[in-house]
């Protein structure tokens, strides 16, 4: 049976399976009597790329069947720097799974800086290895290339995160909307950006310190972005009206 490599980042792990990503996501997500409920959010991995970092003794001794049959669901192979250790080249397909279990496959796509918004704010979600939310005015890659710059004091080697919906407030935090955002701290969020847009030679501003580990699907915007100072990897996430068509039970679940 296959053996699978999968990156969680919350929280952050490699792990060794026996289960397809689908099947991983609800295990992973509800538990194997479904108890237990959060979010999860994985990579398939490219065994071939990250031989070198494999303990294989250790995966072949215990991913094994059980005795009843049932195949190993997880065997944790790093809880440590696991992401900054992973080589871009070995990421696969990300996916989402919902508390309920449903799992939403995204594929990597070619990420073109010259389609990038620009002088609007943007809202961002970092995921992996710290888990802020900042708001900025720096565009995706740009985002990227500044956390990612050694000669910076916030450096760091590799970084996973999300932009997020900002409506109205992305062009005009003072009187633009906030009836479509649904988070609980429209008003701070509102304070940071109109800060930040007022403020001469500041791209970046905390709105909250800490992830609580559970992403609101729906308020996503373009998609995920992961890479270092020299390289990026976006994966597109759907609007609603192409979920519908694409993945039904998990447009339902969010």
């Amino acid at each position: 049976m296959k053996n699978y490599i999968y990156l969680s980042v919350t929280p952050e792990a490699l792990i060794a399976s026996m289960i397809p990503p689908s099947e991983f996501g609800e295990y992973f997500a509800t538990g194997q009597k479904k108890r237990n409920r959060g979010q999860a959010i994985f990579f398939e991995i490219d065994l071939e790329q990250v031989k070198y970092l494999l303990d294989f003794n250790l995966i072949n001794s215990r991913c094994v069947r059980h005795s009843d049959g049932q195949p190993k669901h997880t065997v944790y192979l790093s809880v440590y720097r696991v992401l900054e250790k992973i080589p871009l080249k070995a990421f696969k397909n990300l996916y989402l799974t919902t508390e309920s279990g449903i799992t939403l496959e995204l594929k990597p796509s070619v990420y073109d800086t010259n389609n990038e918004l620009k002088n609007v704010l943007h809202f961002y979600q970092e995921l992996c290895p710290v888990t802020p939310q900042i708001a900025s005015k720096l565009t995706p890659s740009q985002f990227l290339k500044t956390i990612t710059d050694e000669s910076s004091p916030l450096y760091i080697p590799k970084l996973f995160f999300v932009d997020l919906k900002l409506g109205e407030l992305a062009v005009d935090p003072m009187k633009g909307s906030a009836e479509q955002l649904p988070y609980l701290y429209v008003s701070h969020l509102r304070d940071c950006l109109v800060q930040l847009k007022d403020e001469k030679g500041k791209s970046m501003k905390t709105v909250q310190r800490f992830f609580n580990g559970s992403l609101l699907y729906r308020t996503i915007e373009s998609g995920f972005y992961i890479g270092d100072k020299d390289n990026i990897l976006y994966y597109p996430y759907p609007t609603m009206a192409e979920l519908e068509n694409i993945n039904f039970e998990f447009l339902r679940a969010i």
